[in-house]
């Protein structure tokens, strides 16, 4: 079937034809999918879709969790071979890569020229011809080395480690790390390498998957700011609704076991999907109502003199029937963060705490007050701080921090917490606070031995575990499961103060947006690391923000902030 857009008909009953977007890019297709299918055993991911990507347009693929977008990202790429169909692409393929030790015994900036693959092998050859001794090169190598100029000129060879330095440094990656070998660097530092690889040599096509993760927010929006400049295609998966809004000039979205094409941002597509099936929904009750009255009619006069209007009232009915609405795939969690009691006023005073590494401060001696209520953003370039003035302040938090955290050591200044005080943490490796060798409802019964397991049920089903999903091992759980088990734990424990560090990793955009609005309403204290502008933007009241070894308390939220940074800056 031809690919569908929001406007199209899909399977059981879906949208009528909608205007489709013109551009003047759009006689120029760079990449082609042809009735493409994917399934594995019997679950269909999505089936027979058929479009062409055009330059100058940015899509978004969103879905779910397990919906099949990196499935499809992977087919895209040539990664993965779709049960049926076939993809053409062009030559220049920009693609992010996943395997953060392929490249270990590279430089950085060589790993990121890699990403133009026929400037790299090129310089390559060069480079061995070089090394031949004069009189052993012969005429061949001497019109090899032409050839092979005119190729590192084609593709801006001449400048290619300036031009990969600057791609480095928007990510947040300095000079000094330039000339590293990969190996030499942490987990989230390759990814922006491998970023800017494939971001590299002027790709006709950008193939992202989560290009935000380990990002900060700094690198977020120099990363959206180069994409909106780019003229070729790309196309995305993120979990960054904010990006995708910025970004995206497009969605297509992976549900109904299909891929269906919107116009716009993701808020777009959320609004015209919805909106949709609300009209069908409306439409299809109108329908049973008539039906209904038909069928009365039917009963009452098929046997007598109004038994030719009988026949054709049934055939009206045959004619109204209503298809049955397809199932979407997306599955929304409920979070609600409630507190047993209220803090004192002021709940946590922070004193010229000091942290050292080697002898090195991360940061200059802070002091803040922070009263009842306050939501506050940590933000800053990762490396910065963040984690460890959190982990400074739960080491002696009355509530519900494990025995683990408590062992944390400071180097200078006091953390009090005030009166009535139980605070609830969320730690970044959050995986790693979860039991092995048990179920997920048996470790949450552990941290409310009093709740039925009806009660347990009910919190795990509201994060979507249910059924037999409460009882997977905890030893299996996904990043994103894990995440969604402690905050759990968070609604079970009722704390009145919540310290979160980087809580959105791993969540799908449904799941981000229910925290995003659990917080806007709950009532008690916030401390809270995220690079999710969306939840900066709307939760944070107050911001602490961290650079250069110092951290600046701004009182107010986080659109003020950017207005008082920027007349700074100037």
């Amino acid at each position: 079937m031809p690919f569908p857009t929001a406007a199209d008909h899909v399977p059981a009953s879906y949208p009528p034809p909608a205007s489709i977007f013109i551009s003047r890019y759009n006689w120029i297709p760079l990449l082609t999918v042809n009735n493409i299918t994917m399934r594995f055993g019997a679950r269909v991911l999505f089936e027979d879709v058929t479009t062409t990507f055009f330059t100058g347009r940015r899509y978004a693929i969103t879905g779910p969790n397990g919906a099949g977008k990196s499935t499809f990202m992977k087919i895209l790429t040539g990664e993965l071979e779709p049960s049926k169909g076939d993809v053409t692409r062009p030559k220049k393929l920009g693609i992010l890569r996943q395997d953060q030790f392929a490249f270990d015994e590279h430089r950085v900036i060589d790993t990121v020229i890699m990403g133009n693959s026929r400037l790299w092998n090129a310089l390559q050859e060069r480079e061995a011809l070089h090394a031949k001794p004069h009189d052993a090169l012969t005429d061949k190598d001497g019109m090899r080395m032409g050839e092979l100029e005119g190729i590192v000129g084609d593709e801006d060879g001449y400048t290619a480690e300036a031009d990969a330095a600057i791609l480095l440094d928007g990510l947040g990656l300095e000079e000094p790390l330039h000339e590293r070998k990969m190996r030499e660097l942490q987990g989230g530092q390759k990814v922006r390498v491998l970023l800017a690889q494939a971001l590299f040599g002027h790709p006709q096509v950008l193939l992202l998957d989560e290009p935000t993760n380990h990002l900060d927010l700094d690198s977020v929006h120099w990363l959206q700011d180069y994409l909106c400049e780019y003229e070729g295609v790309l196309i995305v998966i993120s979990h960054d609704r904010h990006f995708l809004n910025s970004v995206c000039t497009h969605v297509a979205d992976i549900d109904y076991q299909t891929i269906i094409m919107y116009n716009g941002g993701y808020d777009d597509m959320v609004l015209a999907k919805t909106s949709i099936r609300s009209r069908i929904e409306s439409e299809n009750a109108q329908r049973e109502k008539k039906i209904a009255q038909l069928n009365e009619f039917i009963a009452r006069f098929s046997a007598g003199t109004r038994s030719a209007q009988a026949t054709s009232r049934k055939k009206e009915v045959e004619r109204l029937q209503t298809a049955e609405l397809a199932r979407s795939n997306i599955a929304r969690p409920f979070i609600r963060f409630q507190m047993d009691q209220h803090s004192g006023k002021h709940p946590l005073e922070i004193k010229s705490v000091v942290k050292e590494y080697d002898g090195v401060k991360v940061f200059k001696p802070f002091s803040a007050s922070v009263s009842r209520g306050e939501k506050v953003a940590l933000m800053g370039r990762n490396g910065t701080g963040k984690t460890t003035l959190l982990k400074s302040l739960v080491r002696n938090a009355p509530g519900f921090v494990g025995d683990e955290e408590k062992q944390f050591p400071i180097d200078g200044g006091t953390v009090a917490w005030g009166h009535n005080v139980a605070v609830g943490y969320f730690a970044q490796d959050h995986s790693e606070t979860i039991a092995k060798g048990t179920t997920a409802i048996e470790w949450l019964h552990e941290f409310d031995p009093m709740a039925t397991q009806e009660q347990l049920r009910g919190v795990l089903g509201q994060m979507l575990f249910s059924g037999e999903e409460a009882l997977k091992p905890t030893a299996a759980l996904s990043g994103g499961e894990a995440a969604r088990l402690i905050f759990c734990k968070l609604m079970l424990q009722k704390p009145n103060v919540l310290v979160l560090d980087e809580p959105t990793n791993h969540l799908d955009l449904e799941s981000i947006n229910a925290l995003n609005i659990s917080l806007q309403k709950y009532l008690g204290t916030v401390l809270l690391v995220t690079h999710d502008h969306d939840v900066i933007d709307e939760v944070a009241t107050r911001i602490w923000h961290f650079e250069s070894g110092r951290i600046e308390d701004f009182k107010g939220p986080y659109s003020e902030y950017l207005v008082y940074a920027e007349e700074k800056a100037s």
